[in-house]
């Protein structure tokens, strides 16, 4: 086979696309995993490279348990295609997926590290979606290749660029053979984001974090996907350069007196809520520390929450990047205008 042409990619690095004659496409994805995309009536090639997994069209029964897909699959008019969850009803903030399970079209099938073989066999499961928690159970991975399965193993997660993980869009399309229609909804989203991105820095920061249960501080390192959309929307990231503590993790805890020393004149405040769910007022994020009334945000009335579903719903990362520049830019912006947050009084 002939390489044809190679898919343009804006932001992403961590999968790349080339299509071969006869509509054949090959997916190779950063840690060296490559699929060979096979059309529908078509025959696999002969002389596969070893290492190379076959994905044959059309994709009618997907077991998904990468939950940052759901909302690309969504979004691409094929959450059909996806019959079995690894996320069970309950878990889903996404109204498609979680309607799917409770009307009996898509199935609970297990989590990551176990899977329900038996349900999934008895689906015909034509392809397995999974995050790189697999690798901590290379049993399973094997087990399903085993049963004929082929597993793709995403790494959106591993994009430091938000818009390339909004861009992963491109990769499923090529699964669904709906590439027209992932290049039309990433255009739109960039059309509505060019004109934000293209401003100058408003020079105002922004401290985004959670507390834990323990009472610690968990903030985004500088160069997290979170931090860079503060960037795109004309902000600076608070912390700015804390000890960062050498691994792979993007997120990292502190103590509640060095995140007050480091990001207590953070002109706003935004407090994720993904972990211990949605603050309903301004006394419920002061009743984690004493501290944070001493915030220049908290006095001056510029604390905001993140909605709990925006972590699941990746096509929603420019929309997260044009709230947080509204944030940013209107005196007293309009909280029904906002989308995944939502200010604390």
């Amino acid at each position: 086979m002939r390489v044809d042409h190679s898919m343009e990619l804006l932001y992403a690095d961590q999968f790349s696309v080339d299509y071969y004659d006869d509509g054949f496409a090959m997916i190779t994805i950063a840690d060296d995993n490559r699929y060979l995309v096979v059309p529908e009536g078509e025959a696999v090639p002969n002389g596969i490279p070893d290492g190379v997994t076959v994905v044959r069209r059309p994709l009618n029964n997907i077991y998904l348990v990468a939950t940052s897909a759901m909302d690309l699959f969504c979004s691409l008019d094929a959450v059909d295609r996806i019959t079995l969850s690894g996320t069970d009803a309950s878990g889903w903030y996404i109204r498609e997926a979680r309607q799917a399970i409770e009307s009996g079209t898509m199935s609970y099938a297990g989590k990551y590290n176990a899977p329900d073989y038996e349900l999934i066999l008895s689906k015909s499961c034509d392809l397995a979606v999974e995050s790189t928690m697999i690798y901590h159970s290379p049993e399973v991975k094997a087990q399903l290749e085993t049963l004929g399965i082929p597993v793709l193993v995403e790494r959106s997660s591993y994009e430091s660029h938000p818009l390339g993980r909004m861009e992963w869009l491109k990769l499923y399309a090529v699964l669904l053979g709906r590439e027209e229609l992932a290049g039309e909804l990433f255009n739109r989203q960039m059309s509505a984001l060019n004109a934000v991105m293209g401003q100058e820095p408003t020079g105002k920061t922004v401290a985004f974090f959670y507390v834990s249960s323990n009472g610690y501080v968990n903030v985004r390192k500088p160069g997290d996907y979170v931090a860079k959309m503060i960037e795109l929307a004309g902000g600076t990231y608070a912390p700015r350069n804390p000890a960062e503590p050498e691994n792979a993790l993007s997120t990292m805890n502190m103590q509640m007196e060095a995140f007050y020393a480091a990001a207590k004149d953070a002109d706003y405040i935004i407090y994720n809520s993904t972990i211990d769910g949605e603050l309903k007022s301004l006394d419920a994020l002061l009743a984690k520390s004493s501290l944070l009334a001493d915030f220049k945000a908290v006095k001056e009335g510029r604390v905001w929450c993140t909605e709990k579903n925006l972590f699941q719903e990746s096509m929603g990362l420019g929309t997260m990047i044009l709230d947080i520049h509204r944030m940013l830019t209107e005196e007293d912006p309009d909280p029904s205008e906002m989308t995944y947050i939502y200010p604390l009084r």
